[in-house]
């Protein structure tokens, strides 16, 4: 999908809603309260359903992302395709500066997008799998590596070779996090899980995964056959990129958002159907108000 064919497709409200309304509803409209299929369209441009099981009236934007924005589909729909194109993402002011809106509202339409970019777990990892950690944010000149790092936010990566990749924001790299996270991702019949010579990875994979850990110390070489962990670091490269070429700063705050949205679009990097699988997501995916947005804790 490009933005031509976006403006050729999906130019007017009605046809973006069409589009929606099928891929919330495969097999036609239905009620959000009581789920009756038997619904009635009250209104000729067929914006507004009526279901007299329960005496809602609704549309297809109801519970949705989409809830109660002023922005026309055929914008939130380009903004949809910038940030799924985007290979290191985009920025909000790009999104201003590309669609004509403010600065606020292409804060904000960012975030919703990126909370519908959630991945469905699909079970636990498989075959070689590599884990590896890493810090972001800014550090002051003159500092200890140990004291940069205590004010950096750490974010631990799960990658299938061949297959997803998984970024989750930590609290802490003790034994037991980790173990949390490799017993949460990784299945026990892995084929070989490969980290580095990190002090805590030996504890975390006592007892089940034990057997089929490999560790590549990075002091002596960086691949030794198949064991390295190349392959989710060059997703954190990504990432990294994305951070200091397109972002240049992120919250601690929303760190856990920008993840997901890097883990969703990478691992559809090949996928053609990447903006319809994120217009699925977006019509499935809960309300999120700006006030629950700008709150103390992330949404």
């Amino acid at each position: 999908m490009t933005l031509p064919e976006i403006n050729r497709q999906f130019s007017t409200d009605e046809r973006c809603r069409e589009l929606l309304e099928r891929l919330r509803w495969p097999k036609g409209p239905e009620c959000p309260r009581c789920h009756n299929r038997k619904v009635v369209r009250l209104s000729t441009n067929g914006k507004l359903l009526w279901c007299g099981e329960c005496d809602y009236q609704f549309g297809a934007m109801v519970g949705t992302i989409f809830q109660d924005s002023h922005l026309p589909l055929a914008t939130w729909f380009m903004a949809v395709l910038l940030l799924c194109e985007a290979r290191k993402g985009m920025s909000a002011n790009q999104v201003k500066r590309t669609l004509g809106v403010s600065y606020k509202t292409a804060w904000y339409l960012c975030h919703r997008i990126r909370a519908a970019m959630v991945e469905s777990q699909k079970g636990k990892l498989n075959g070689i799998v590599e884990m590896d950690e890493t810090y972001f944010g800014g550090c002051k000149s003159g500092v200890t590596m140990a004291e940069a790092k205590a004010v950096k936010q750490i974010v631990l990566g799960i990658r299938q070779r061949g297959g997803e990749l998984r970024l989750f924001q930590a609290k802490d790299i003790t034994a037991k996090t980790l173990r949390e996270f490799i017993e949460g991702n990784v299945s026990e019949d892995v084929e070989m899980f490969v980290t580095d010579e990190f002090i805590s990875y030996p504890y975390a994979v006592r007892g089940r995964y034990a057997r089929k850990h490999k560790t590549i110390r990075h002091k002596e070489r960086y691949v030794d056959g198949a064991v390295h962990t190349n392959t989710v670091e060059n997703a954190f490269s990504l990432f990294k990129r994305g951070v200091m070429g397109t972002w240049h700063k992120i919250s601690a705050k929303h760190l856990s958002a920008y993840l997901k949205e890097m883990s969703f679009r990478f691992n559809r990097r090949q996928n053609g159907e990447i903006f319809l699988d994120t217009l699925r997501h977006m019509v499935i995916a809960p309300t999120l108000p700006f006030q629950k947005l700008i709150g103390k804790t992330a949404a």
